[in-house]
């Protein structure tokens, strides 16, 4: 049986490689394992928002770290602290996450995606952490991840997951305010919201931290199987309509 195909959005950035030192498609290797060491296939998508057609050929879609959201679309005043705005990756991924949540397509979102989820469902994010928190230990300083607890939701995908509490990396500075309608499913000690969910969904799941970074096969497991259970649910279909 062939693997399930998971889309992974990337970013374009300025990068080095060989004889060429040019603007390029890039995303951290990090999420492609997570995704083939579970069983999954990989596919990588470079920012584009002319449509979401691509979405009918695979089975799931992870929307990865990154950049931070262009605070016009919170419809707030640029923070000093919030990073150059990313247009393009913004409109891209959000066109993407909406073609996923009208397909019930599993998805998987991390820090940034966790964010973009928050603002699809109609929430709101605080811009600069340590201004609402008073502290930085979300992202010690940058390229730092910091550490620190999680505590989950009963009957949540991640208590399944992970049980009632775990410890979770971090490197952010911006988080969840309002989750809109999704429901939060983890917080930090601090209150901060570390996972969100939406129950009525085949699997929307979001988290705060880098389960990438720490290779944290558990997630990505529970993902990919999602994605792999709805691949199984087209063939089925298919298959009838024969």
């Amino acid at each position: 049986m062939s693997r399930p195909v998971v889309a992974i959005a990337s970013y374009l950035e300025q990068a080095r490689w060989n004889i060429w030192d040019a603007r390029a498609a890039v995303i951290h290797e990090s999420y492609v394992r997570g995704v083939t060491a579970n069983g999954g296939r990989a596919v990588v998508l470079p920012p584009d928002d002319l449509d979401a057609d691509v979405l009918d050929r695979v089975d799931g879609l992870l929307l990865p770290g990154g950049v931070d959201i262009d605070p016009v679309l919170l419809g707030q005043p640029r923070h000093t602290e919030t990073d150059r705005a990313q247009p393009l990756r913004d409109a891209g991924e959000l066109l993407l996450l909406r073609g996923a949540l009208e397909r019930d397509m599993p998805v998987l979102g991390v820090c940034r995606g966790l964010q973009l989820l928050a603002l699809e469902y109609g929430g709101s994010l605080h811009q600069h952490l340590p201004d609402v928190l008073g502290h930085h230990g979300h992202c010690p300083a940058e390229g730092v991840f910091g550490e620190h607890a999680a505590q989950f939701a009963a009957g949540s995908v991640m208590a399944e997951v992970y049980g009632p509490r775990t410890r979770v990396n971090s490197h952010h500075h911006q988080g969840i305010d309002d989750p809109g309608a999704l429901r939060v499913t983890g917080r930090s000690d601090d209150g901060l919201a570390e996972a969100v969910e939406d129950p009525s969904r085949r699997f929307v799941v979001g988290v705060q931290w880098h389960p990438e970074v720490s290779c944290d096969d558990a997630l990505f497991a529970r993902f990919v199987a999602a994605c792999a259970a709805r691949a199984a649910s087209a063939r089925t279909v298919a298959a009838a309509a024969l």
